[in-house]
């Protein structure tokens, strides 16, 4: 698995969800903002109240994993917190679905490069 760049504090994930543009959908939520540096950096965020720690990290891989997908198409530059919807249950998490608002949610905020 390669090694992709994360954000890692709090101050981090709540300047981009402060200061950035966001995107909702039935599973997931993304806000991203510019960053100064010629890579994307991403930070995944699932509230402990929602679930046990193992689907915790379930979605996380979920998400991670979709993300790998479509890192190849996206703009450098850019700040990106993946957020869970607490009203979806985390049951009804799957890839597919997952994969597919990722994928929306990049072409509808422009971050996907032209060929």
């Amino acid at each position: 698995m390669k090694k992709i760049n994360t954000l890692k504090k709090n101050y981090e994930f709540k300047n981009v969800i402060k200061k950035g543009h966001y995107f909702v959908r039935k599973q997931v939520i993304i806000y991203f903002s510019k960053n100064n540096q010629n890579k994307n950096i991403i930070g995944i965020a699932i509230s402990t109240k929602l679930c046990n720690a193992v689907k915790r990290n379930r979605i996380k891989r979920l998400i991670r994993e979709a993300f790998y997908k479509e890192e190849k198409n996206l703009k450098k530059g850019y700040n990106i917190v993946f957020l869970w919807n607490k009203k979806e249950p985390v049951e009804n998490a799957n890839f597919q679905e997952i994969n597919k608002e990722i994928k929306d949610i990049f072409k509808e905020a422009n971050l996907v490069e032209e060929d």
